[in-house]
């Protein structure tokens, strides 16, 4: 059973999508070749990763409320989960940058995986996932050379 809805992702959705990496984009490589600065680059890094952790994980909310196809288990399933994203991305602070990092990246993981799980649950648009990956791919790979900087 095809659970995705056809279509192309809207110009907007890619504009922001991928408009969200440039701060990790930019941030990781300053931390890399700017080491005088490396701590406040990766500080930066890490603060804009918790806040985006925190914003993904309010999609799955947003999706229990809204996504009609959802049995009563799953939906419960997405308002629990909605907030843990947020609970991981707060609890990232209380870690050196290393830990932090890690902590990210974890819940960066966890979080695709939830929205694989939630794909195949519902419908929702074909182009939903891939995005999800690759924008999950940057911000992962970016946290961890910003934790490698923080170690150079």
């Amino acid at each position: 059973m095809e659970h995705s809805l056809p279509g192309p992702m809207p110009h907007s959705v890619a504009w922001l999508g991928y408009g969200g990496l440039l701060p990790f984009i930019v941030l990781a490589p300053a931390s890399l070749v700017d080491p005088q600065h490396a701590r406040l680059w990766n500080a930066a890094l890490l603060t804009y990763a918790a806040v985006i952790l925190t914003f993904v994980g309010a999609l799955h909310w947003g999706f229990a409320m809204a996504l009609r196809d959802l049995g009563a288990s799953r939906r419960t399933r997405c308002f629990v989960w909605s907030v843990v994203p947020a609970l991981l991305a707060w609890s990232a602070f209380l870690f050196s940058p290393m830990l932090a990092s890690l902590l990210l990246v974890t819940g960066f993981l966890a979080h695709y995986w939830q929205d694989r799980l939630l794909v195949a649950a519902s419908h929702l648009p074909t182009w939903y996932l891939p995005l999800r990956f690759r924008l999950t791919t940057v911000a992962c790979l970016c946290l961890m050379a910003g934790a490698f900087a923080e170690t150079s």
